[in-house]
């Protein structure tokens, strides 16, 4: 057997796993029970990583991780069977912002044959050294292939690095000078026209609240058609409202409404989610920009032009590669964050 089939069955095997891993589920040689100890031990560690925000991350990759799944994707790419010849190590700088946000990445690079240097997140330390271990476990061929750095990334020839705005000047100061994928802010919208029906506008609650809006593919803001009646929204999304047990989110909705009122803006609010009109993407925890619209066409047009801006573009029928709604936080995989086809770049470089 070859490297890449070792590989593939390697993390069909975890997904099999993470398939049928619940917070009751009996010992599995040990490792449901380190899962269960890993998934506390990650919510203490960061506040934002509830145990149902990590089960919906370890969930969703268990769905993908199936070894159709995984060879249809590499398919896609016809030389990935001769990619194995020549390893290259990368540098994965990680976010933190949601749980295993740099999983994706991670999979890249090993799919594709090359080791992975791992500089993970202050926000998420726990999560994937666990996933490691059940790798590395279930296939040794992939011991040499991980490892994770504290410190100064040294010895590497490509680097993947996911930060903000800010981080990103950094990274390309540091790295430019390899071949690299940098990424920088993106948020996710939703375009709104009026006709949606009540179970698309409850499945945008999804697209909005789940992570606490904290990732990239979380929708920030809504353009809505010019006299949009927000109470049908707010009606739709009222299941949502138990969002207000989560203490971290509650003291930012607090926050926020407090500043907005003191600041005097003019906000729409249902309790637990607050509504300001503003012509930017990104939105405060706890709040979401709207925008109203009159013309569709111009709205395409001003979309295409900040198309780097953006992560998801959620609607029905309103423009191309649009996601539907409720669908912005479970990805496939060949659905590339910043549209960057990661595999295509790994092989090509």
């Amino acid at each position: 057997m070859n490297d890449l089939n070792k590989t593939i069955i390697a993390f069909a095997t975890l997904g099999e796993f993470l398939q049928s891993f619940n917070m009751t589920s009996p010992n599995d040689n040990g490792w449901s029970q380190k899962l269960k100890e890993t998934i506390i031990f990650a919510g203490h560690k960061n506040g934002w990583f509830t145990k149902e925000n990590v089960l919906f991350a370890l969930n969703s990759w268990g769905n993908l991780l199936t070894e159709p799944n995984l060879r249809n994707w590499i398919s896609e790419h016809n030389t990935i069977y001769n990619a194995f010849s020549e390893s290259k190590t990368v540098a994965i700088i990680m976010a933190g912002n949601i749980p295993l946000v740099g999983f994706h990445d991670f999979l890249s690079v090993l799919i594709t044959g090359n080791k992975a240097l791992i500089k993970l997140s202050d926000s998420d330390k726990i999560l994937l050294p666990f996933l490691v271990s059940f790798l590395t476990e279930k296939e040794p061929l992939l011991k040499d292939k991980i490892s994770f750095s504290d410190g100064k990334l040294e010895d590497f020839d490509v680097v993947i690095a996911t930060g903000s705005n800010n981080t990103a000047r950094y990274f390309d100061y540091y790295f430019g000078h390899k071949p690299n994928i940098i990424r920088k802010n993106r948020n996710s919208i939703a375009v709104l026209q009026g006709t949606e029906t009540k179970e698309e506008l409850e499945a945008l609650g999804k697209d909005i609240f789940q992570y606490y809006g904290l990732g990239c593919r979380s929708v920030s803001k809504i353009f809505v058609p010019n006299g949009y009646d927000f109470d049908i929204f707010f009606k739709a999304i009222y299941s949502y409202g138990e969002i207000l047990d989560q203490n971290k989110y509650v003291n930012n909705y607090d926050y926020n409404k407090a500043v907005y009122l003191m600041s005097e803006f003019p906000i729409l609010d249902n309790g637990f989610l607050i509504l300001k009109e503003d012509t930017t993407y990104a939105s405060p925890i706890a709040s979401l920009n709207y925008e109203y619209y009159s013309s569709k066409e111009v709205l395409k047009d001003r979309l295409r032009s900040d198309e780097e801006k953006l992560q998801c573009i959620v609607s029905s029928g309103f423009i191309l590669n649009e996601i539907k709604f409720g669908m912005t936080q479970t990805p496939l995989l060949n659905d590339y964050a910043d549209g960057i086809n990661t595999v295509d770049f790994l092989l090509k470089t």
